[in-house]
């Protein structure tokens, strides 16, 4: 068969899912639905790195095709996937278009310069990265979710246009060079405890 299959890879497969998922869900009407299958491609996506790493002797084609897939899915999952929440809450004007369209080229230029960065650096060295340029696409997966619980204060109306500008800003940090500590351990758990607040707020709203 075509491509790598072992368990190094079944949490990026799963992001993947969740995605689709939620875009069934997104399209339904069910936002809330939709919002917590991008809580899911985070959580997932958080520890698929430290998963592939458990697992020793992995070759350099498992190792570049575990960057490429990662990247593949990340794409849909945090790129394509929150435009479309997007869409169906609302952001569905012209002008929309074009805010949902910049998101979208800014989180693919993002992801295609990490692959070609990432590629080289691991040529060079065996050492974990220590830093991200620019705002992780990943960051989404918290973030929107996080900006919808105001529909507790501001109402759907509002919130639907925070949505949609947080998103532009975002955009922008996608693409900014500028450094990002990458979290640790620690700091995945500390984002994942961030992540069932805000899953909580979501069931409650």
């Amino acid at each position: 068969m075509i491509g790598y299959y072992n368990y190094t890879v079944i949490l990026t497969y799963m992001s993947l899912l969740s995605a689709l998922f939620g875009t069934h869900l997104a399209f339904q009407g069910n936002t809330v639905g939709a919002l917590t299958c991008l809580l899911l491609c985070g959580a997932f996506d958080s520890f698929d790195g430290i998963v592939a790493r458990t697992k020793r002797g992995r070759t350099e084609e498992e190792k570049k095709f575990g960057i490429q897939i990662d990247s593949l899915v990340d794409m849909f999952s945090f790129g394509i996937f929150p435009v479309i929440i997007g869409y169906t809450i609302g952001l569905n004007t012209w002008l929309w278009f074009v805010v949902l369209a910049i998101y979208t080229i800014c989180a693919v230029s993002r992801l295609g310069f990490f692959n070609v960065v990432e590629e080289m650096r691991q040529e060079q060295t065996t050492e974990k990265r220590k830093y991200y340029q620019g705002l992780p696409v990943t960051s989404v997966s918290l973030i929107l979710p996080a900006i919808y619980l105001l529909k507790y204060v501001f109402g759907d109306l509002l919130v639907c246009s925070i949505y949609g500008w947080i998103m532009a800003v975002i955009a922008i940090a996608f693409v900014i060079d500028f450094k990002i500590i990458k979290p640790g351990l620690k700091g995945i758990l500390c984002m994942v405890g961030v992540g069932i607040l805000i899953f909580i707020g979501l069931i409650l709203l």
